[in-house]
């Protein structure tokens, strides 16, 4: 039995060593050959062409082009020429193609131009084409709405490793927070971010745009921003829909490893940094059950007046085990900053099989950032009560440290097939996110009379993640005339914020009271579930003699949500404190049958809980649009979209006096109509003309009785559902009843192309909003803030955008290029009834109101400026970027509260890169951000009185560093 087993051992060993040497021979004589991958366009469209012939002239062999332009050859290494012909377009002969053994040439971007030109033939040589920017161009001067965007090779220019820091290059786009987008200096609300067309939820659910940042930007085609409506995009945007297009097919065998750094010198390697002990997960960005909630989530628990009657009872002994199980940290600890670090790693190719081509994607992404914030101050001010006095008086100052650790997890895999007629793709994403706080704060409250001063401890954490699927396919029939799009996407959020911590000590007695607020812990929770899927299908048709294109389509979204917030507070009773929050929850204060006027929690959440909601929200939609073109120089795109949306909460009021349970909040139909014109004044100008209707409709916290605290900030959200009266209740300064908002969009652009990416555009905007929604102050709670539907409103706009070499100054500057872009926008509210008589009653001597005020969230300017420098010879590559926004209606103040504006922050970022050997495979990057040093402000601003803190951080001068190496 050994011999033969031995036998079967050894024969076996002998196959495997054939197979693997056949492997190895057949790998090497395939290493032999080199392929000339490439990507063909129309040159005045930007479309890929197909069935385009390339054929190599000194081996007479070639291929042809696919439906997405590609094509694939494979040849010994050497120099070659390729002829590339096509029906009634001028042939292009591309020389000096280089191919090395067993290596990929990438050559992107060749455009082809249509015959009429009275071009027999035109030479380039493949080292001029180095970019892919220019059939992006093409794409901008093609596309059906106004449109700008970003490619690949432009990210790779900037040097910046992650899409948040390259795509604020766009006209009129900025970015808010580092990560998320803002298009024409419309908020969040007017802006929309999509990943390859399907409509995903970010990290924060409640936002309309996804974390920028999470995204490489090696596996990124290339971003798409979409500033006017046309019938095949979603309809709740208004600023813009930011597409994100992952690659699926990467021209080459990628394999790329990223090492980044940042440092800080006020925030890192600072031994006052502020910090606690979490679990020993923090650092993958979820906690490993250290937070946990003592009461396991159950609102059956007993409370303080169950047990304090009978503390060995079975309710008292429960309520002391409880009790004794809440984390008796309270306080963090100075220590140690470190740096930020980050890590990124990616893998890329494409396989050609007889039958198919197979492309793979692989990203994981890890960051682990550090801020501390010194002298960081939140403040509340307001009008005082005679008319006579101008300056704003203090309600409540709060100054001090807080620092924050910040963990990102993300990543990202891809898997795409293409055939001759279909292309299948499905994408895996899923996102973790951590972040810790830990705060200290001096406290002062004047407001009404009670004058205190008090010190201050937060202890916060706050964990993410999000997971995505996305499957889709494109199918061609009869020869093209015919595109089906298909794309099905289920996604799962959560949101956990465990054990939120808050203190607050009387100074200088030490003392813990109602006044100064009892501490408080807090336990947040959502989850929700979402599935969007989507259908498209376009024909070909003739019309007036010429290419046309009919789309219809339909769509399918449902989301569910379920949020809770239970919430702690502790009474002190008779325990006495040096001023320690650590002391609070010590054994020996502790309530007990020894000591029943101890240490105890009351359960805010019971008996009723109006932070406890599930809500739903369905969205069908269909379309239909067609793309004609009347005119050779005229094209016209018109089409209509419907959606039916509804939206159901289940949920309580503060008091319980209002039980919901699955009740229609929203029940719309609406008819989104588009129009959009371009007029070719030239070969490479247009005249764009576009008008749409659009939607921005309320999120699901929005439309809930919630109140969510910011334990930092001390300031409260409060769901739009919850009223406002004044005067006894007499006068009704909010009802309630929040509704979508419907927006009116014009559109008109000039824009002038010529080569190199280089282009020059001048864009008029104006749009008219019913019933927009904005944040406005709640006037019987200091610090509290609630969305609203205020007067009617309009936005009016202008946008410039050049790219230019600097090659007209001077010959040797062919290298240098100058970016900017500007919008200046002017914004306008008519105010409802109540908020313009409040703002009447509360007005200053010698003050006039007017019934008209800056819209929220509306930026009066924005400027992307910079100078670039490329030199592909030496591989340096650098970039000096200048980015501000101006003075931005924040908060809408009511009554005594005035309005809170931020202060414009000057940007101005360095970066540089140097790639080293020959071919490139290494690249180091420096730079350094808010050079200036600036600060981040939010101020109240009121009738000729002096701006008053509302926000102030300083985020310091930060220097970062990246290495690249590709394998």
């Amino acid at each position: 039995m050994k011999n033969k087993s031995t036998k079967l051992f050894t024969k076996g060993t002998l196959i495997l060593l054939i197979v693997v040497i056949s492997q190895i021979i057949a790998g090497f004589a395939f290493a032999q050959k080199g392929t000339i991958r490439g990507a063909i366009f129309e040159e005045s469209t930007g479309e890929p062409l197909f069935g385009v012939s390339v054929l190599v002239k000194e081996t007479a062999t070639g291929a042809v082009t696919d439906f997405d332009g590609k094509f694939e050859i494979q040849v010994d290494p050497g120099t070659y020429t390729l002829q590339i012909s096509y029906i009634s377009y001028a042939t292009v002969e591309l020389t000096e193609v280089e191919v090395t053994s067993g290596e990929v040439k990438v050559i992107n971007d060749i455009l082809m131009a249509d015959e009429a030109s009275d071009l027999e033939t035109v030479t380039v040589s493949a080292s001029a084409i180095r970019t892919t920017e220019s059939a992006l161009m093409s794409v901008k001067r093609n596309a059906a709405n106004l449109m700008d965007g970003i490619s690949a090779s432009t990210f790779r220019q900037i040097g910046d490793g992650d899409a948040a820091a390259a795509v604020k290059r766009v006209t009129g786009v900025s970015i808010e927070g580092g990560k998320y987008i803002y298009v024409r200096g419309l908020g969040d609300r007017y802006t929309k971010t999509v990943l390859n067309g399907v409509d995903i939820p970010g990290l924060d659910p409640d936002r309309n745009s996804i974390q920028m940042d999470i995204f490489p930007t090696n596996v990124i085609d290339n971003i798409i921003v979409s500033k006017s409506f046309t019938a095949d995009l979603p309809a709740d945007f208004t600023g813009g829909v930011v597409d994100i297009e992952t690659k699926d097919f990467p021209e080459e065998k990628t394999m790329r490893l990223s090492l980044s750094g940042g440092l800080n010198p006020s925030m890192h390697f600072n031994s006052n940094y502020l910090k606690y002990d979490g679990g020993k997960t923090d650092w993958l960005g979820f906690d490993d059950g250290t937070r946990a909630i003592p009461t396991d989530g159950r609102t059956d628990i007993p409370q303080y007046g169950d047990a304090v009657g009978n503390p060995n009872g079975p309710k008292g002994l429960e309520y002391q085990e409880i009790l004794r199980s809440f984390n008796k940290n309270l306080g963090g600890y100075r220590t140690n900053s470190l740096m930020d670090m980050g890590l990124s790693f990616s893998l890329g190719n494409q396989i050609a099989r007889t039958k198919a081509t197979w492309g793979y994607n692989f990203a994981l992404t890890y960051k682990n950032e550090t801020e501390f914030y010194q002298d960081a101050e939140f403040n509340l001010y307001a009008k005082p009560r005679e008319s006579t006095d101008i300056e704003l008086e203090a309600l409540e100052r709060q100054k001090g440290d807080y620092g924050v650790n910040n963990v990102l997890l993300g990543g990202l895999a891809g898997i795409a097939l293409k055939t001759d007629n279909s292309k299948y793709k499905l994408n895996i994403m899923h996102l973790q996110n951590g972040e810790s706080k830990a705060g200290e704060f001096d406290f002062v409250n004047t407001n009404l009379g009670a004058n205190f001063e008090a010190k201050q401890y937060n202890l916060e954490y706050s964990q993410r993640a999000l997971t995505s699927v996305l499957l889709g396919g494109t199918h061609y029939f009869n020869a093209r005339d015919w595109e089906v799009n298909w794309k099905l996407a289920p996604t799962r959020s959560t949101i956990d914020d465990p054990d939120v911590r808050f203190t607050r000590f009387r100074v200088p007695n030490n003392t813990v009271s109602t006044e100064v607020g009892l501490p408080a812990r807090i336990w947040r929770s959502l989850e929700e579930y979402s599935v969007a899927g989507k259908v498209d299908v376009a024909k070909q048709l003739s019309l007036f003699q010429r290419e046309s294109k009919l789309k219809v389509g339909t769509n399918y979204v449902f989301k569910y949500r379920d949020f809770n917030i239970q919430s702690f507070q502790f009474a002190t009773g008779d325990s006495e404190f040096t001023g320690d929050p650590n002391e609070i929850m010590l054994e020996e204060n502790l309530f007990s049958a020894d000591n029943r006027n101890g240490v105890r929690y009351n359960a805010d959440f019971i008996p009723i809980n109006p932070n406890e909601y599930q809500s739903i929200a369905t969205n069908v939609g269909g379309y239909a649009s067609l793309e004609a073109k009347p005119s050779d120089k005229l094209k016209a795109i018109v089409g209509l979209r419907v959606e039916k949306f509804n939206q159901y909460y289940t949920g309580t009021n503060q008091t319980g006096t209002i039980n919901f349970d699955l009740v229609t909040m929203l029940d719309d139909i609406d008819f989104f109509p588009t129009v959009n014109f371009i007029y070719n004044l030239k070969e490479n100008q247009n005249l764009r003309v576009s008008a749409s209707r659009t939607i921005a409709r309320p999120s699901f916290k929005e439309l809930s009785y919630a109140e969510i605290l910011d334990p930092i900030t001390g300031r409260t959200f409060i769901g739009g559902l919850y009223p406002e009266t004044t005067n006894g209740g007499s006068e009704v300064l909010w009802d309630g009843n929040l509704v979508s908002t419907r927006i009116n969009n014009f559109d008109v652009r000039w824009e002038a192309f010529q080569d190199r990416g280089q282009m020059f555009s001048v864009s008029a905007f104006y749009k008219t909003f019913d019933k927009p929604i904005e944040m406005v102050q709640f006037l019987s709670d200091p610090g509290a803030f609630q969305p609203r539907n205020v007067g009617n409103g309009s936005v009016a706009g202008l946008e410039f955008e050049f790219r230019k070499s600097l090659k007209f100054i001077a010959p040797s500057l062919e290298n240098f290029n100058w970016n900017t872009n500007v919008t200046i926008t002017q914004s306008q509210i008519k105010m409802s009834e109540s908020e313009y008589r409040s703002r009447t009653l509360t007005a200053r001597e010698g003050q006039e109101i007017k019934d008209t005020r800056d819209m929220a969230g509306q930026a009066p300017f924005i400027i992307n400026t910079g100078f670039g420098y490329q030199d592909y010879n030496t591989g340096w590559e650098a970039g000096l970027f200048y980015n501000v926004q101006g003075p931005t209606l924040n908060y809408v103040g009511f009554g005594n509260r005035t309005d809170t504006y931020t202060v414009p922050f000057h940007s101005l970022n360095l970066n540089v890169n140097k790639s080293f050997g020959a071919d490139e495979r290494i690249q180091a990057g420096f730079g350094v951000q808010n050079i200036l040093n600036d600060k981040k402000e939010l101020v109240f601003s009121s009738y000729q009185a002096q701006d008053q803190i509302f926000t102030r951080l300083a985020p310091g001068t930060k220097m970062t560093f990246r290495v690249a190496f590709s394998f």
